[in-house]
């Protein structure tokens, strides 16, 4: 297996690859030599391959040298299919049977993809003592996982953690090859979608006691982070913050979410619950734990919107699946209390979570319906630039006649622009308001 690069593709980066994909090739094929082979290996090779390994801008220099290491044992069958098999081949031509090697076959990929087992093998040999160092950076608690470089694939309980598959994280992958990020698909693997607005701040009309309640989440984004630095208070204080917005549809609550991860550049994630919640027991907490695993570390927020169907209160057990839903909401409040970021629990109603819940939360912000006053303030926002109201059309008796919310005033007003311009005009008058209201409270079971 001879590696070329192109005239065109000599940069730093492809140089580094195949230099690391070549000393990878040395140290699998001298590590198979030393396990398989009769001759006597020279111990002190491995040492002089790993100096030589290229620690260049396409991998992070706050990882350690085997923490590198390991993200090529990890990339290699991403750039060259048959990897692994090449070596094999190459140190023992008649093939052979080698358990240690570890590797497993994917369901489209034709090469051996890498196992814990394989970067055992690569690395540490017989060598129990860094066996088990290269098992704890594996790990859970090791930081490929906290980071979510590298994860190992799950196996069936009584097997051995490191007979999972090497999984090199997508975001890695593309950071790695192309040199820019790839956004979370949205799927049954991570049931959440990314959310944005391209409004600001500014175009939003909330409660005073709201936005202040607002401005105190604000702070711990900004702040939160150096306080867990400093020695007294960085043992007291859990690194995340939990928050409920409960009120009415339509008040803001998705929006104000999506503001915050505006402002402070993070990436905010809604749970789509019908992707999570599921019949089946232990179904759900395993959705649920694949969001909280990809999203851990990230500083991403969380967003659970009509998070009653998944925070509702316990109740007493009359049945076995009251005994399993309990178990839901028990596993709940453990795993959303561990989480190190922002979540955002979203309700209509405050009273329809579990109390456990309830306590554990760091702020409770209403999001009533808007006042009068706030209700004018949204009339003369939403009106596009390109239309002018008509002389007759009172916005204070507006407001005053009709409880409306942000997002019925929207959609009230986007009918109008668009009934408007049907017709040929550009003028918001009484008629088509009054019709644009009507179909609002039809709409929502509301007689005016």
């Amino acid at each position: 297996m001879n590696l070329t690069y192109t005239k065109d593709e000599n940069t730093e980066k492809e140089r580094s690859f195949k230099t690391n994909l070549e000393i990878l090739k040395k140290y699998f094929a001298l590590r198979l030599q030393s396990e398989f082979a009769e001759k006597k290996v020279d111990e002190t090779l491995f040492e002089a391959l790993k100096n030589n390994w290229q620690s260049t801008n396409w991998i992070e220099e706050q990882l350690s040298l085997t923490e590198k290491i390991l993200i090529s044992i990890s990339l290699a069958p991403h750039l060259i299919p048959g990897f692994y098999e090449d070596v094999i081949r190459e140190v023992f031509p008649n093939g052979g049977e080698f358990v240690e090697i570890g590797g497993v076959k994917g369901n489209h990929h034709r090469g051996m993809l890498p196992t814990g087992e394989t970067a055992l093998f690569i690395l540490a040999g017989n060598n129990l003592g860094e066996r088990v160092k290269i098992q704890e950076l594996l790990s859970e608690s090791g930081s490929l996982h906290k980071s979510n470089i590298i994860t190992l694939e799950q196996v069936r309980e009584g097997e051995p953690p490191m007979s999972g598959r090497l999984m090199l994280s997508n975001k890695w992958l593309n950071k790695l090859l192309f040199n820019k990020e790839s956004e979370i698909r949205f799927g049954p693997d991570f049931p959440a979608k990314k959310i944005h607005t391209p409004m600001l701040w500014e175009d939003v009309v909330l409660h005073p006691m709201t936005m202040r309640q607002i401005n105190d989440i604000s702070d711990w984004l900004k702040f939160n982070e150096v306080l867990m630095k400093d020695e007294q208070m960085g043992k007291r204080i859990s690194p995340g913050y939990r928050v409920l917005f409960y009120g009415p549809p339509g008040t803001g609550k998705t929006l104000t979410a999506a503001l915050l991860g505006k402002q402070f550049n993070k990436e905010v994630y809604r749970v789509d619950l019908s992707q999570v919640t599921s019949k089946y027991i232990g179904e759900t907490e395993k959705n649920l734990e694949k969001i909280f695993t990809v999203a851990e570390n990230q500083g991403w927020i969380l967003f659970f919107d009509e998070a009653d169907a998944l925070f509702g209160k316990r109740t007493g057990v009359q049945s076995s699946h009251d005994k399993y839903a309990n178990q839901e909401v028990s596993y709940l409040l453990q795993r959303v209390e561990d989480f190190n970021g922002l979540i955002i629990l979203a309700s209509n109603f405050k009273n329809n979570l579990d109390d456990a819940f309830i306590r554990r939360f760091h702020g409770i912000v209403h999001f009533p319906m808007p006042t009068v006053d706030e209700r004018k303030i949204l009339w003369e926002k939403t009106i596009p630039k390109s239309f002018k109201l008509d002389k007759n059309v009172n916005l204070t008796k507006l407001s005053e006649d009709y409880e409306l919310t942000g997002a019925s005033i929207l959609n009230i007003i986007h009918y109008v622009a668009l009934k408007g311009m049907s017709l040929g005009k550009k003028t918001i008058d009484h008629a088509l308001l009054d019709e644009g209201i009507r179909r609002e409270y039809a709409k929502e079971e509301r007689s005016i």
